[in-house]
């Protein structure tokens, strides 16, 4: 089984009727980034009914999980 991962995605979302860009910062648990982007598309285009040509990933960068404590 595949470990899963934690990536935090930033972009925007471009759409038409508003007066700027929506800007996101969200953490995303996957196995790949790929599927992280997936995951994106789907839940920012569920939530903020955009398609997936009007969101923008910035960056994507994988979390690491501090040891210790």
């Amino acid at each position: 089984m595949s470990e899963t991962k934690i990536f935090r995605i930033s972009g925007r979302i471009d759409k038409p009727g508003l007066y700027e860009p929506f800007t996101f910062n969200s953490e995303i648990s996957a196995a790949k980034a790929s599927h992280a982007v997936e995951k994106i598309y789907a839940e920012m285009g569920s939530r903020h009914r955009a398609k997936r040509f009007q969101i923008k990933i910035n960056s994507i960068e994988e979390v690491v999980p501090e040891e210790g404590a």
